[in-house]
């Protein structure tokens, strides 16, 4: 079958998010066909290239959501009269029940958007895709004073949130720019019968504007949608835009407004897709929260490359007894400083205990963040000062992989008996899943889908809290007999249920589950104008070294690049 991938910041780029999944799931499913369709973040990421694309890859279309050139586009009265009343309802399906989507700081205790306004604001979407399919575009509209009136007008309208009629000028300007970054997708030409309208579904491996494409093929062509979140971009479009987020806070009303719309699109989404995967239960509980129906949820959990580790996983145990291990990326959101904090309670017990810290900053903050913790580590065994961060002179090292001492993610793991996780703040946690598949015994704190990864084969206690974790730690530095059955059953765990083969087999059967209940609407007519039902039967679909590459070219804004084609000629002149 013909898969539209849909991405947002990541594969086919070398860098971004998602991009390891992606390229596996790909790679791993070489029965069918992929046209890959892009939105990129960012130029750097576009200058850093794709990674190498395997041959079950047609065809990969790009287009920029961090940049936009005016289309061009000069409406005639009645075009103008359109978009002003379909970008009207939009902003008022913002405006009115805003307070029905999940609030900004990211709770969860919100109810899902009434069925009436839902409508209002599907139809308000199908009406500006339909403009911009008509006409040619809509970024210049959406950037247009007409834009901004509107929705001001929607804002002061009676019946309006208080936080909404109380946007000043400066507020409506940057939610209106923006909408308009948001509904980009909705000028691109990527929805005809050369583009995803051939396709058999489409795949969105996020929710946001990497399932907007998908809507609008299920609108124009009726092409069934499958929506993947392993993290839920909801989620973090509040974090982003919450008071938590320190001098990139939002203005109150700029945080309503764009929360309301994030939450009408994710209801949206949901609302509209075949099938829902999410990556695990906490994402789960967010989709449900907003509207989606629990009988298309399916949870299909990240697939990870269990082989690196298996050489340490099947090795019998010989680290070091009194040494801790923490791997990841060095962030204030794992919470270095209290595990720094518990560790001078497991040196009052254990004086020859070590803990060994695995990683590098995720960027400034993360730079910043592992200043803080060095120093802290001075100051917590001052007798030790000198040289603390040398690996094996000082109870506390600091270490980037690659290093002599933990050249890799495996040898890290192996040298110590328990990994622990301090995080406030977790998605799927893959440091814990890596330890898992080492056969490592495990300390977490409560963040994310830790409990589920975990399911009782390590201990788990409450975040910010240094004695618990000191216990915990303690409790399996006394009793290797512990360890060994945790970590045992860890590896089984893992090996189950966390690795590329069973993500890879779980989205082959949704991919034929959705197949199937979806009406075939590609319909190939013969000389003679009428239909032929088996003109592409699915034996006609082969990869093949036997036909060259095609070039399409792609008007706007978007850029259509061509990659060894697999498909038969006679395929490719059905279509």
């Amino acid at each position: 079958m013909r898969i539209g991938l849909l991405t947002e910041g990541g594969y086919p780029y070398v860098s971004g998010d998602a991009r390891l999944w992606c390229d596996r799931l790909v790679r791993g499913l070489g029965q069918h066909d992929f046209d890959v369709h892009a939105l990129s973040r960012g130029r750097q990421q576009e200058e850093e290239g794709w990674v190498p694309l395997p041959p079950q890859v047609s065809r990969v279309r790009t287009a920029p959501l961090w940049t936009a050139e005016d289309d061009g586009v000069v409406y005639g009265r009645r075009a103008r009269r359109r978009f002003t009343e379909c970008y009207g309802e939009l902003v008022a399906a913002l405006g009115t029940d805003a307070a029905t989507a999940p609030g900004p700081d990211g709770s969860e205790d919100s109810v899902a958007p009434c069925s009436h306004m839902a409508d209002r604001f599907g139809s308000a979407l199908y009406g500006l895709a339909e403009l911009a399919r008509d006409e040619g575009g809509v970024v210049a509209a959406l950037r247009s004073d007409t834009a901004v009136r509107t929705l001001e007008r929607a804002c002061r309208a009676p019946g309006a949130p208080r936080t909404a009629r109380e946007a000043r000028v400066p507020d409506l300007l940057t939610v209106a720019a923006h909408l308009e970054r948001a509904l980009r997708p909705l000028s691109l030409d990527w929805y005809g019968d050369d583009g995803l309208g051939a396709a058999d579904l489409c795949h969105a491996t996020a929710g946001g504007p990497a399932a907007l494409p998908g809507l609008l093929a299920r609108h124009f062509s009726d092409v069934p949608l499958l929506v993947t979140e392993y993290g839920v971009r909801l989620r973090s479009h509040y974090l982003g835009l919450g008071p938590d987020a320190g001098p990139d806070a939002a203005a109150p009303a700029v945080r309503a407004l764009l929360a309301a719309f994030h939450g009408r699109l994710a209801a949206e989404t949901y609302r509209r897709a075949a099938v829902i995967t999410p990556g695990n239960a906490h994402a789960r509980r967010w989709q449900e929260r907003c509207g989606a129906d629990r009988a298309k949820i399916r949870t299909v959990y990240p697939g990870m490359d269990a082989e690196p580790f298996a050489e340490v996983g099947e090795a019998p145990d010989r680290a070091d007894p009194d040494t801790l291990v923490w791997v990841g990326r060095v962030e204030p959101a794992k919470d270095l400083v209290s595990l720094l904090h518990a560790f001078t309670e497991i040196r009052k017990e254990r004086p020859k205990a070590r803990l060994r810290i695995v990683g590098a900053p995720a960027g400034p903050e993360g730079e910043a963040y592992l200043g803080h913790c060095r120093a802290l580590a001075a100051q917590l065994f001052p007798d030790e000062a000198e040289g603390v961060h040398a690996v094996g002179d000082n109870p506390v090292s600091f270490e980037e992989m690659g290093g002599p001492e933990a050249p890799t993610p495996a040898d890290a793991y192996a040298s110590g008996a328990v990994v622990v996780l301090s995080s406030v703040v977790e998605g799927f946690p893959i440091s814990l899943v890596e330890a898992m598949f080492c056969g490592r015994a495990t300390v977490s704190t409560d963040a994310g889908a830790v409990v589920e990864v975990i399911g009782g084969t390590g201990l788990v206690v409450p975040p910010r809290n240094p004695r618990a974790l000191a216990e915990a730690c303690g409790a399996l530095l006394r009793d290797p007999e512990r360890r060994e059955r945790l970590g045992a059953a860890a590896r089984a765990r893992a090996l189950e249920l966390f690795t590329v083969e069973q993500n890879i087999a779980a989205f082959h059967g949704i991919y034929l589950e959705i197949v199937s209940h979806c009406p075939v609407h590609r319909v190939v007519l013969g000389e003679t104008g009428e239909p032929l039902p088996f003109a592409t039967p699915p034996e006609a679909h082969v990869p093949g070294h036997w036909t060259g590459p095609t070039t399409r070219a792609t008007p706007g804004w978007a850029a259509t690049t061509p990659v060894s084609a697999t498909t038969l000629a006679a395929t490719e002149g059905a279509r």
